[in-house]
C-alpha cells in the first residue's frame, strides 16, 4: 500500500508505482501480509544508515524517535496524513 497526499494505492504483484520528486508519500506491506519491494532513488543518496536504523527499530534495539534526529541527513520527513 501507497499513500499520496489525497489517496491510497494498492499495488499488487508486479505492479510498478513512481514517486515524483518532493511528493509526500509512504509504503507498507497490507495488514497480515509481507512484500518484497525494489526501491530505486534517483538521483543516489546514501540512505545505507537510514534503513539500518529502520531495522534496528523493528528489533527493539532503537526507539523511533531516533530517526527524528535524523530528518534532513536522508531526506525523510515525516507528515501527518489523513488518508493513512
Amino acid at each position: 500500500m501507497s499513500v499520496f497526499p489525497a489517496a491510497v494505492i494498492t499495488a499488487g504483484s508486479g505492479d510498478f508505482l513512481v514517486i515524483p520528486p518532493r511528493c509526500d508519500h509512504a509504503f507498507r506491506a497490507a495488514p497480515e501480509n509481507t512484500a518484497d519491494a525494489l526501491i530505486v532513488i534517483t538521483p543516489g543518496i546514501e540512505r545505507f544508515d537510514y534503513l539500518r536504523q529502520v531495522a534496528r527499530i523493528r528489533r527493539g534495539e532503537a526507539s523511533r524517535d531516533s530517526l527524528l534526529t535524523e530528518q534532513h541527513r536522508y531526506d525523510t520527513h515525516f507528515v501527518t496524513s489523513p488518508a493513512w
